[in-house]
């Protein structure tokens, strides 16, 4: 299908340094111009942030500090950037939310304007979501082929969430998935221990995510000035932290985690 169009669209991703917006570089931009007679254009340039790469974020991408030591700074193509760009409405996944904020971070650090007021933005994951929810209504009709009648009542949807993952069991089961960001090859079996770590999402100690495992299986702190940080080794060197942490509004089953941390220390 030919998109519709009343000047150029400029598709573009980004890959960074890290995942925070106000902090992390670009290192990748590619851009991909499609103009309204169907005419394609692209561009692609390797960054040297001048800014660490989290290990994270490397293993995602593969790219190194070290790639990026003989290429140009983000000032040094700036001006190309916003040339490519000039009079272009732009479209992403996840752009609105990372890749967007990301380059405009970039422009201002350098005092250059980038203007977004005439510019038509578009994120291809928004309409993805919005047309194709992730929610259990969705999941039972992808996976079982039929209506959910009576969502959102306890019951039906207790069984609903049954027969959802009898039919991805029925679907995946003997197929392998890949971890993109460890590379962990995981073959789906009709297994509750292999499916219950599949299924977690950052080898989370207390569910709620506060506390994760690392690569090292110790446990760290997911948020906040020690995260990444074990936890063990934060309330070595600031025990106060403990008490914030007890007196704070985390789930109580949080506390648990940490006060079992805590006394094992403390029993050393």
């Amino acid at each position: 299908m030919k998109l519709s169009l009343n000047r150029p669209l400029v598709f573009f991703d980004v890959e960074t340094t890290g995942l925070n917006v106000g902090k992390d570089r670009i290192i990748e931009l590619a851009l991909l111009k499609i103009y309204p007679d169907g005419k394609e254009e692209e561009k692609v340039w390797r960054i040297n942030s001048e800014f660490p790469i989290s290990k994270e974020a490397e293993a995602v991408h593969g790219i190194s500090n070290k790639d990026l030591e003989n290429e140009p700074v983000f000032s040094e193509i700036a001006d190309e950037v916003l040339l490519f760009l000039e009079n272009c409405d732009l479209a992403g996944y996840n752009s609105n939310k990372f890749d967007l904020p990301l380059l405009i971070e970039e422009f201002l650090r350098i005092g250059k304007d980038f203007e977004l007021r005439d510019r038509m933005c578009i994120d291809v994951q928004n309409i993805f979501h919005k047309m194709e929810p992730r929610n259990l209504s969705a999941a039972y009709r992808f996976y079982c082929f039929k209506e959910l009648i009576d969502a959102h009542q306890a019951l039906a949807d207790t069984r609903a969430t049954f027969e959802v993952l009898k039919g991805q069991l029925a679907k995946y089961e003997g197929e392998t998935h890949i971890d993109t960001k460890t590379g962990k090859a995981t073959k789906l079996e009709n297994n509750v221990k292999l499916l219950s770590e599949f299924s977690r999402e950052n080898r989370s100690v207390d569910f709620a995510g506060h506390i994760v495992f690392n690569e090292k299986d110790e446990e760290v702190f997911n948020f906040g000035k020690y995260k990444g940080i074990p936890v063990k080794k934060v309330f070595t060197i600031e025990p106060p932290y403990y008490d914030w942490m007890m007196k704070a509004d985390f789930p109580l089953y949080t506390k648990k985690i940490i006060s079992k941390i805590y006394r094992d220390l403390k029993m050393r």
